[in-house]
């Protein structure tokens, strides 16, 4: 698999689970993301010392590795060389949890098909263990967002990111744009990540979708969103997606 190939699974799994984003016309379909941020936990073989030597494969470069303690996140920004969207890879570290929930989620991880475990396509190509039942959800949610999001979802793009830059709009104008078309700008930390002082940011959760429990409930549930970010200061060569975390949660960065 190329990079380019890699992209677009990415771009299709991701449309697949949020349609009104392939719907959308607040600006041309051909405007290149600025990064995507994609959820997995620190399990094997879904941690991310597992899938980074595949996305070096694919040409990307670890430059910046940061750790939200507060958050129970480490994440790692990947940079693609080109005018590629970026890669944010968080990883949850499930000690973070407190027991019960910690177990139930390790509980549906080891109920994985050894077939969905492996290849280069373990990012999207959906979720690999069953569908919890909806009291283990809540339970997960209660515990932290992310938990519940990846028992749902399994490791993949969790939202993407675009530069206002790029797509030739303010943020603000954008912003009035996308409460227009019925979406609203929601908390931060629904976003998973903290950002950056030198970044305008907003994120947008996306559409509810149904979803079937595993003892057969249906409810509505958020599945992902998106993001605009604009630099706060002109004139600034990086790129947001370098800017996007604060300086104060990055880490040495290790070979």
């Amino acid at each position: 698999m190329q990079r380019d190939e890699f992209q677009q699974q990415l771009w299709l799994d991701y449309i697949h689970c949020h349609p009104d984003m392939g719907t959308q016309s607040l600006w041309p379909n051909d405007r290149p993301a600025e990064y995507f941020v994609l959820a997995t936990l620190n399990r094997a073989p879904y941690h991310a010392q597992r899938l980074l030597p595949a996305l070096h494969h694919f040409g990307y470069r670890r430059i910046g590795h940061y750790a939200m303690a507060d958050r129970g996140l480490l994440a790692s920004v990947l940079s693609s060389g080109n005018a590629d969207a970026w890669i944010v890879l968080v990883e949850l570290q499930l000690d973070t949890l407190t027991q019960a929930p910690r177990h139930r989620l390790e509980a549906l991880i080891h109920r994985a098909h050894p077939h969905d475990s492996r290849g280069q396509n373990l990012l999207s190509r959906g979720r690999p263990w069953p569908m919890p039942d909806w009291e283990t959800y809540r339970q997960l949610l209660a515990a932290h967002p992310l938990a519940a999001w990846l028992s749902i979802m399994g490791p993949r793009m969790h939202h993407v990111g675009f530069d206002c830059q790029t797509l030739g709009e303010d943020i603000a104008q954008l912003d009035a744009a996308v409460t227009d078309m019925g979406l609203h700008a929601g908390d931060p930390r629904e976003g998973l990540l903290p950002i950056s002082p030198l970044l305008e940011h907003r994120y947008y959760a996306c559409c509810t979708q149904r979803g079937v429990f595993a003892d057969g409930d249906e409810h509505r549930i958020v599945t992902g969103g998106f993001s605009l970010v604009q630099k706060r200061l002109p004139g600034v060569r990086e790129r947001s997606a370098e800017l996007l975390l604060p300086l104060h949660t990055r880490c040495e960065l290790s070979a």
